[in-house]
């Protein structure tokens, strides 16, 4: 068989497109002639400032963010913002739609902080996981804010549609879905993602809020590191920021802009998860657990026939080329992580794969 390049399907972190690597490797120890490595600018310094504004500035443009939102680049994972969210945002109640792990783990998080009016939207249709309609959703007349994570990368459950009564006070973990479809901005208060799947490497965290939210008042507990009104105000540099890990983003958003901006994005990922799909529901020797109006077309789990053989199905994807599929150790099986920089000819691989190990131990 003729060699291929590996195929990433991580989960996260995920594989960067190969244009940014390659510019990466080529400016690694000379930045646009500085004689200098980006990790060796001082972040308050004219380069490393022309990098942090050039890439908010392609960010914005990216996702028609309004004037009056701030985008902050910060540190500590989503998983830092669902302890920094309740914090800045919640002063009576806070409405969390639980679809998953993720937004379970947020929800524990946020109720240390105050209260929580927490939706279990998780349902089932014909045996398959499923989000339960919003129109039945019990949510109280007043709240801070609605969370919400549209995309569990765990579970693959991916929704879009929200009450109209929560446009404005939507907060979204945007983690494994950003930049891969178009977004409202406007709908909501306060957007956040880690980097770690379809903006960068792992170490960087991007916030996208409103900028009335940053004249609330605040605990005094509340330290200024977890403040948003501090890190606007200093263009998130209160402290050192992950200055290499913010340069790689910034390289990702000139990446997207090249390739046809969040449209072009959109169209791939619905090709690159349609095919997948359409395989997995024409073999019997696959499933996938996700009713298909919930279905992700970032996260894919699927489950083998025959799960004695999984280990075996990881092995042979591997030596194949086909690398990071196994599930989540939560869910177990098998699990293809579908973001913006995978090619299409990675899942073309990966079903040819699929289908001659179901013809050999079918």
């Amino acid at each position: 068989m003729q060699h291929q390049p590996p195929f990433n399907f991580s989960a996260g972190p995920a594989l960067l497109p190969k244009e940014v690597m390659d510019q990466a490797q080529a400016e690694f120890q000379d930045w646009q002639g500085t004689g200098l490595s980006v990790m060796d600018f001082s972040h308050r310094g004219k380069d490393f400032v022309s990098i942090a504004e050039k890439s908010e500035a392609d960010l914005r443009q990216l996702l028609e963010i309004p004037e009056h939102y701030k985008v902050l680049f910060t540190t500590g994972g989503a998983t830092f913002q669902f302890a920094t969210i309740p914090m800045n945002l919640l002063q009576s109640q806070a409405v969390y739609v639980n679809t998953g792990i993720w937004s379970s783990k947020s929800v524990k998080e946020a109720r240390k902080y105050g209260t929580v009016h927490e939706i279990n939207a998780l349902d089932k249709q014909d045996e398959l996981t499923a989000v339960v309609p919003h129109a039945q959703w019990e949510i109280p007349d007043s709240y801070d804010y609605l969370h919400y994570t549209p995309n569990e990368t765990i579970s693959g459950v991916e929704y879009d549609e929200l009450p109209e009564s929560a446009k404005g006070k939507l907060v979204a973990d945007m983690s494994s879905n950003i930049l891969s479809r178009p977004i409202n901005i406007e709908d909501h208060a306060l957007i956040y993602a880690g980097a770690q799947k379809n903006i960068g490497p792992a170490g960087i965290t991007l916030v996208i809020v409103r900028e009335d939210i940053l004249q609330r008042e605040l605990a005094s507990y509340v330290p200024s590191m977890m403040q948003y009104k501090v890190l606007a105000d200093n263009q998130s540099m209160y402290n050192t920021p992950p200055t290499y890990a913010w340069y790689l983003s910034g390289l990702v958003f000139d990446w997207l802009l090249k390739q046809g901006g969040v449209a072009e994005m959109e169209r791939r990922a619905h090709q690159r998860s349609e095919h997948l799909y359409q395989f997995i529901d024409q073999h019997a020797f696959y499933h996938n657990p996700v009713h298909p109006s919930f279905r992700s077309r970032m996260n894919i789990p699927f489950i083998l026939a025959n799960e004695s053989l999984n280990d075996t199905f990881l092995k042979e994807a591997e030596q194949a080329g086909l690398v990071y599929l196994k599930g989540h150790r939560s869910v177990g099986g098998m699990r293809a992580s579908l973001y913006n920089a995978m090619p299409i000819e990675g899942v073309y691989a990966l079903t040819s794969f699929m289908e001659r190990f179901a013809k050999d131990y079918a």
